[in-house]
């Protein structure tokens, strides 16, 4: 597969950026700080909250923020500005005192490098109309996400699982030997190094990205932008009619988007209450090679949907991957052992990176683009609220089914977990109604 100087660049900045999401956001943040407040009554509400503070603040900004880079020459200083935030923060949470007293003072570089990576979002994905073309679009997004399984994710979270179990276990009294050196080396060490590796590792593989991406559409720069931009994003809420396409599909992706992002936060806890023999002793040592192997396959995956997408449309391939994620969803029902669960887990492989980076795509090619960073401000609103539903419609039937028939064997959740089949119908129906306005509103055009 043969990209541009551009493309290739854009493509490796998913390299970069991925290493935060796998070490921060999803694995080994949480556990260092699960470490650190484990004692501290009411720490994963504090934890939540922030979290919270940290999704609904970037997406209340994203528009506001994406109509202002609309401007030639803004785009490009706005992403720097989340980047060299997002960057210095994640080092510093490297500096955390290692000492319980003190846990809650890693959450402040913790929150502030997690709003630098989310607004970098912002203008990276709204960058895919800078760099390709319309043709080429499904290709390099679907690119991107592959390499950012492959190394973003992969990758560091090995080196992370090094640092953390098995260079540990090589020490004695907590000096780690090497030849003559004598190095003091505990688990806490392995965190800072992990943090400081996270860091290093965004911030040279975004050199390519920093270097060769140009903001390429955008409005001519006016005076009072600021004042100006609030008004062209009242201007698209006024005449929200001539966007109807656009937004019916951010509709559609707000549902399916949310059942696939449940999926991907209750695989842990399904896995613990739905297989057999997976105990709080084994979770770790038997789910992580699962995970690994998940990233590992979606990579795989997401480069053959890039193939893909040379011969089929971009409406049949993600209909294609809600199709499976239906599947996914039944398959859970009957899962009760490891092999079951290895099964699942290839299955999600084969569509959450696909899913994920057609979306972007497609999208790209419906919005205007000279307008691309205050839609895709939209599309990080529709995302960032994403994820409430699905986890409500899980615990909600699990419950339902609990109290209405009891303990079933192997738990209830996997009921709740059929139940996102309705997100993927009811978020495939509305794509499908976008799709067919779209063409509508290209014909009277």
């Amino acid at each position: 597969m043969i990209f541009n100087k551009k493309e290739w660049s854009y493509i490796f900045y998913d390299w970069a950026e991925s290493c935060f999401t796998v070490i921060v956001w999803s694995f080994i943040f949480p556990m260092l700080y699960g470490l650190l407040a484990k004692n501290i009554e009411g720490s994963e509400s504090i934890y939540g909250f922030i979290v919270s503070i940290i999704s609904l603040s970037v997406a209340l900004l994203s528009p506001i923020l994406g109509t202002i880079a609309d401007y030639r020459g803004y785009k490009k200083r706005f992403f720097l500005f989340f980047f060299i935030i997002g960057i210095v923060f994640t080092f510093l949470i490297g500096f955390y005192p290692a000492d319980p007293k003190f846990w809650w003072m890693i959450l402040l570089p913790y929150a502030i490098a997690s709003i630098g990576y989310a607004g970098t979002n912002i203008f990276y994905d709204s960058f895919i109309v800078d760099v390709t073309t319309d043709e080429r679009m499904d290709r390099v997004s679907t690119a991107g996400y592959a390499f950012g399984y492959l190394g973003g994710s992969t990758i560091p979270l090995v080196l992370a699982i090094v640092l953390l179990q098995v260079i540990p276990g090589l020490t004695t009294d907590g000096i780690l030997t090497i030849g003559s050196l004598s190095i003091p080396y505990d688990v806490y060490t392995g965190f800072r190094i992990t943090f400081f590796m996270t860091g290093i590792w965004w911030l040279v593989f975004s050199i390519p990205f920093l270097k060769n991406v140009k903001q390429e559409y955008g409005i001519t720069p006016e005076p009072n932008p600021v004042l100006n931009s609030f008004k062209r994003l009242f201007h698209t809420f006024k005449n929200i009619k001539l966007y109807t396409p656009v937004f019916l599909f951010l509709i559609a992706y707000f549902f399916y988007i949310d059942g696939v992002h449940t999926i991907i936060a209750m695989a842990v806890p399904f896995a613990s209450n739905a297989v057999d023999g997976i105990t709080a002793d084994n979770a770790t040592a038997t789910l992580l090679p699962i995970l690994l192997a998940i990233q590992a396959a979606a990579f795989v995956f997401a480069l053959l949907f890039a193939a893909l997408a040379k011969r089929f449309r971009t409406r049949t391939l993600l209909l294609a991957t809600l199709v499976i994620y239906c599947g996914i969803a039944i398959y859970a029902l009957f899962v009760t052992k490891v092999g079951h669960f290895w099964i699942l887990g290839m299955l999600v492989a084969t569509s959450q990176g696909a899913v994920q980076s057609l979306s972007r795509s497609y999208y790209g090619k419906i919005i205007p683009k000279n307008m691309a960073n205050e839609f895709f401000g939209f599309y990080t609103i529709f995302g960032r609220f994403a994820a409430v539903m699905g986890p409500t419609l899980v615990g909600g039937i699990s419950l339902l089914v609990l109290k209405t028939f009891g303990e079933q064997k192997g738990g209830t959740m996997r009921y709740g977990v059929l139940s996102l089949v309705v997100l993927f119908i009811i978020g495939g129906i509305l794509f499908i109604v976008s799709e067919r306005k779209a063409k509508n509103h290209a014909g009277r055009a």
